[in-house]
């Protein structure tokens, strides 16, 4: 999934510790062999391929891939589109734009696009199968599957050795269990915007958290800073200094809705988060040209922030 995670746990016994530790990794590894988009190998990717010439018959696929496709299907109709894994080609263009700094040419654009639709990928519930309905489409689950790995780890903790005491970080993607024996809260810090801007802390425990902008991913091209964060409708990247933190109680919700956050217009990205059970947001709007920072926090997110003085 192209990212580091780690997992902090509380147990009494160090060597239980260690086996299930090894066996949250291992179930780590195990998703991301089922949906990195950087393997051809991948479960993902096999299934891009079914279809990369021709529209082929429905292809079975695991439990997991199907509970993160539709996951991801329903959150893309209630974002209306700004959230969409099928930018597979999107995304590979702009990683290319990336390594030579020069913009997708207007063509190549045109085609990807072609390829992009939430709308063209067909889930069968019965079946449990998956359809793409225009060759060569390729899924991304780069904004959806960290958190989903992480709710898996810290349900395998919980479940098979009694371990609730834990955190699973992959990078800005953190799922929170039960806090630690001493706390009442997990605290999490909400990297600043800019160096000049106040961090955030949180109390967490029971939730999780994610956190999407430019501020490490990004290409200057042309003076203008495109950030790695698409939006699916236009095939741009996003421009304007916005970072983006959401809290939900899954990991799954928090790392997908923060992309649909980023991309929307801030009025509709916080109705988003208010018709969703337990989500709270948080965005940092940064004016490069004054320095200035306007924050806009939904009502929620206020019962999550702890006090900045605290240890």
């Amino acid at each position: 999934m192209g990212t580091t995670f780690r997992i902090i746990l509380y147990a009494t016994e160090e060597e239980v510790a260690r086996r299930a530790a090894q066996a949250a990794f291992n179930r780590i590894a195990a998703l991301d062999e089922i949906m990195s988009d950087y393997k051809s190998t991948s479960e993902l990717m096999r299934l891009c391929q079914a279809f990369a010439t021709e529209v082929g018959p429905p292809v079975r696929v695991s439990d997991d891939l199907f509970t993160v496709l539709t996951a991801a299907e329903r959150l893309s109709r209630r974002s209306e589109g700004a959230f969409d894994v099928t930018v597979g080609p999107l995304s590979l263009l702009w990683r290319h734009a990336r390594r030579t700094q020069e913009l997708p040419a207007p063509q190549e654009l045109a085609a990807a696009r072609a390829k992009v639709g939430y709308d063209k990928v067909r889930l069968d519930p019965v079946r449990q199968t998956v359809q793409l309905t225009v060759p060569g489409m390729r899924l991304d689950l780069g904004g959806i599957a960290k958190g989903y790995a992480a709710d898996q780890a810290l349900q395998l903790l919980r479940e098979e050795y009694g371990l609730s005491r834990a955190l699973v970080a992959a990078w800005g993607d953190i799922a929170c269990g039960d806090p630690p024996p001493t706390e009442t809260a997990w605290r999490v810090q909400i990297a600043p915007i800019a160096a000049a801007h106040k961090p955030r802390f949180l109390n967490l425990s029971q939730a999780a958290v994610s956190t999407s902008g430019d501020l490490e991913q990004f290409v200057v091209i042309g003076g203008v800073r495109y950030s790695h964060v698409l939006d699916p409708r236009t095939g741009m990247g996003l421009t304007g200094r916005r970072s983006v933190t959401v809290i939900a109680p899954r990991g799954i919700d928090a790392d997908s809705l923060t992309k649909a956050v980023s991309v929307l217009p801030v009025e509709q990205a916080l109705r988003l988060i208010a018709e969703t059970p337990g989500a709270a947001a948080y965005i940092a709007l940064l004016d490069e040209a004054t320095g200035e920072v306007r924050e806009i926090a939904s009502p929620r997110f206020a019962q999550f922030l702890a006090e900045p003085d605290k240890k």
